[in-house]
């Protein structure tokens, strides 16, 4: 099966759409497809091959928000020889001229729709007008339309005359990668990652940090590990130092494959406190319960339900600050209760979100595609 993949942007690129086309693109490749990913040079790179993945990259003239407009796309598309194009929402450029190629080229077309398109400011007005419109023939044009939680149908307005169309299949990790190691857990930490920029904002950092301002009162030694780089870093640095808890936070900036895997591993918990519904699923949360390390998050996220019904951390309501310290208080007091929900979280992860177990579905739905 010849399977042309088209996010926005791709390896070694970091975040949620990108990481998933990644791992699901690696399980097809061992299974014997051919996978092409066409995609942004953001950030620039030579590497055209990874992990058996063809890679293409492609000089972008501007960018709207996330989305980088590449203006060769349509062409370097149509030369393209394919049995199905996967493409993802909410990158528009991308997913619009892929659904117009595979008409032309009588090619179904796979959507991967990870979340609804919202923005801020004169983005909003851009995002509201696509959603009226080329949103719909989007959906329309798609065989099928991939969502990570089932939830989402309700939470989407722009979902609900495409039921028929809709398959559930949640993210997944590499679980031979995302393991225990044998590393010490050091006392009062906790992780959070994220990209820091404006689009990533609903992750909750800001929250996230007003919380360590409440526990320090209890938990003077608290340790905070912050992940990831971007335009809101020095926002959130200032924001530590005018709460009184810069010496609690480390900024980490970028970290590497290894260090991300020691840092789910030495921290006593992992935290997620997503405020919308941007957050389509929380794919880290699965990574670090992947290394046996329990999470806190939101009722937002896509896997809420089987953290809180397998007992693997604790779920709380958006914004709400004295939730989480509370959470977060009382994981980093019980230490049985942390060790519980961390085994709990590896056998989750084992039984129902491995890439291995995804892809094998994914390919499924390719077929029936095909048929």
């Amino acid at each position: 099966m010849r399977i042309l993949q088209t996010p926005i942007r791709f390896y070694p690129d970091i975040g949620g759409v990108n990481q998933y086309v990644l791992d699901l693109s690696k399980e097809l490749v061992k299974n014997g497809s051919k996978v092409k990913v066409i995609c942004a040079d953001e950030p620039k790179s030579d590497i055209k091959n990874f992990k058996g993945i063809e890679i293409e990259r492609l000089n972008y003239f501007s960018k709207i928000a996330n989305t980088n407009l590449c203006g060769s796309l349509f062409q370097t598309l149509m030369k393209e020889n394919f049995d199905i194009i996967h493409t993802h929402m909410p990158t528009p450029w991308s997913a619009d001229i892929s659904a117009l190629v595979s008409l032309i080229k009588r090619k179904p077309l796979v959507l991967t729709y990870h979340n609804d398109l919202i923005k801020k400011g004169f983005a909003n007005i851009i995002a509201t007008i696509y959603n009226r419109t080329f949103l719909k023939l989007l959906l329309k044009i798609s065989e099928k339309i991939i969502i990570t939680q089932p939830e989402y149908i309700n939470h989407s307005k722009y979902l609900k005359k495409y039921k028929e169309k809709i398959i559930v299949l949640p993210n997944a990790v590499d679980i031979n990668i995302f393991k225990k190691k044998n590393i010490n857990k050091e006392k009062n930490s906790i992780f959070f990652l994220s990209v820091l920029d404006e689009f990533h904002r609903y992750k909750g950092l800001d929250y996230l940090l007003k919380s360590i301002k409440e526990i320090k009162k209890e938990v003077p030694s608290i340790k905070l590990y912050v992940a990831g780089k971007g335009k809101l870093l020095e926002e959130y640095k200032t924001l530590s130092k005018d709460l009184g808890i810069e010496k609690n936070v480390e900024f980490l900036g970028f970290v590497s494959d290894d260090d991300l895997i020691k840092y789910y591993n030495q921290s006593e918990i992992f935290v997620l406190p997503s405020i919308n519904h941007n957050e389509g699923f929380g794919i880290v949360l699965l990574e670090s319960l992947a290394c046996k390390t329990p999470v806190i998050s939101t009722n937002i996220v896509g896997i809420a339900k089987d953290i809180e019904k397998e007992n693997c951390g604790i779920i709380v309501k958006p914004k709400d600050v004295r939730a989480l310290s509370q959470s977060i208080f009382k994981l980093l007091k019980n230490f049985k209760l942390k060790k519980l929900m961390g085994e709990n979280g590896r056998k989750l992860v084992e039984k129902k979100y491995t890439w291995e177990k995804i892809a094998k579905d994914m390919e499924k739905v390719y077929e029936g595609v095909l048929r």
